[in-house]
C-alpha cells in the first residue's frame, strides 16, 4: 500500500496517510480526513510503497490538495486557537481550577475544539466547558493527558540534543515503574 507523510497541523509528529491516487510533492499543502476530523497538512515524506500496511488499512486519508480557502481557513484557525488559549487560561485562573492547559485543537471547518490539559487528580470542569462552548458556538471537549503526552505535542530537545522521540516516531507510552525511575 503506498503511504505518505503528513504533519499535521503545527505538531512535530509525522503521519503515515492514504495518498488516495493524489500525487503529492514534498513541501504541498492539503486537506487530510482523520479520526478527529477534517485537518490540514503539509507532506513531509514522499509517497512510498509500504508493506507493513495492507490495502484497505485504517489510515487519514488525504482529500484533495489544499485550495486557497483551506490556507485562509488554516489561518483563522490558528488566530482562533490563540485567542482561545488565552480565553480559556482567564478562566482557569478565575476559577482557581488547578489543571494546566496544554494543545488546543481546532477542527479545520469549526465544528469542535478539543482543549488538552494536564492535571494531578480528577477536576470538575463542567461551568468552564459551558463558557467556552458559548464563547465559540462550537462542541468543546477537555482532554486530560500526561506530561510525557504534553511534552510529545510541545516537542522540544533531549538530551541527545535532536528531536524528542515521542514528539517524532513513537505512537504510545510504556507505563513506567518507581524501579525504572530511580
Amino acid at each position: 500500500m503506498d503511504v505518505v507523510g503528513i504533519r499535521l497541523g503545527v505538531t512535530p509528529r509525522t503521519r503515515h496517510c492514504d495518498p488516495a491516487g493524489l500525487l503529492l510533492e514534498v513541501g504541498a499543502s492539503c486537506v487530510v480526513d482523520t479520526d478527529q476530523g477534517l485537518q490540514f497538512g503539509t507532506v513531509v515524506a514522499p509517497i512510498l510503497g509500504n508493506p507493513f500496511y495492507k490495502a484497505g488499512a485504517r489510515l487519514p486519508k488525504v482529500i484533495r490538495l489544499a485550495s486557497r480557502d483551506d490556507e485562509e481557513a488554516y489561518a483563522r484557525t490558528l488566530a482562533a486557537e490563540e485567542q482561545a488559549r488565552a480565553f480559556c487560561i482567564e478562566e482557569i485562573v478565575e476559577r482557581n481550577l488547578p489543571l494546566k492547559l496544554g494543545h488546543i485543537d481546532r477542527q479545520l471547518d469549526g465544528r469542535k475544539m478539543t482543549f488538552y490539559f494536564t492535571s494531578e487528580g480528577r477536576i470538575d470542569f463542567r461551568d468552564l466547558v459551558r463558557d467556552l462552548s458559548t464563547q465559540y458556538n462550537t462542541r468543546v471537549e477537555m482532554r486530560q493527558i500526561g506530561d510525557r503526552e504534553d511534552a510529545a505535542m510541545k516537542g522540544g530537545c533531549g538530551p541527545c540534543g535532536k528531536q524528542l522521540c515521542c514528539s517524532t516516531f513513537l505512537k504510545g507510552f510504556e507505563p513506567i515503574s518507581i524501579k525504572m525511575a530511580k
